[in-house]
């Protein structure tokens, strides 16, 4: 599992030959980082000053606690389902027979390999709504992570995007894809606010 791993055994593994973990995988553990620079800013946000925030802010930090624990279930659910896509295209097609079962089989791999990604937009567009939420009354002397939160939200989400559309290349049934056609505009959507987020506390910032 991804994350009782390493950074560094991560890191081997996803520069190493074999195919997994890749990029959805990846993805997935930007959206980790994600939430846990929110739980963090969160953390700092807390004390006489923020009182007013008190019951905001313990929201906020378990949520995203939740999201980097799921974000980095999604990483090991990618991984798993990519090796069931490599898995289907090895199956034999000698016979029709078996090119029929092998065209089926890569069909339903394929389907649920976009599965992950899809959760992940739902995920990043989580964080994203908690980083905005939190920007407003944020602590400043930490506020510039919540940018770095939604860049790594922004990569989570065109990650993802990028991998459901590779997988619905492959995907031949119109009723399987007009829901990644939705993910895909979803996550236009939510890289379209991590940017403006980002925008924002950065002009925060700089005010």
């Amino acid at each position: 599992m991804i994350g009782s791993q390493t950074l560094a055994t991560y890191i081997d593994r996803l520069a190493s030959q074999d195919p997994t973990p890749g990029g959805g995988a990846a993805g997935a553990v930007h959206a980790a980082q994600a939430a846990a620079l929110i739980a963090m800013v969160a953390r700092f946000t807390t004390g006489r000053r923020f009182a007013d925030y008190e019951q905001q802010v313990s929201r906020i930090s378990a949520s995203a606690d939740a999201h980097a624990e799921t974000a980095l279930q999604l990483a090991d659910a990618d991984e798993t389902a990519f090796q069931q896509v490599i898995a289907a295209y090895r199956l034999p097609k000698g016979s029709q027979e078996e090119a029929t079962s092998r065209s089926q089989a890569i069909q339903r791999a394929l389907v649920a390999a976009a599965a992950p990604p899809q959760q992940l937009v739902d995920l990043a567009a989580d964080i994203v709504s908690a980083g905005e939420e939190l920007a407003a009354f944020a602590n400043p002397n930490v506020i510039s992570d919540v940018a770095a939160a939604a860049e790594a939200a922004r990569a989570a989400a065109a990650t993802a995007r990028v991998n459901i559309e590779i997988n619905l290349t492959g995907i031949t049934h119109a009723d399987q894809t007009a829901p990644l056609h939705r993910s895909i505009a979803a996550a236009d959507t939510v890289i379209g606010a991590a940017e403006a987020l980002a925008r924002r506390v950065r002009q925060q910032i700089l005010a």
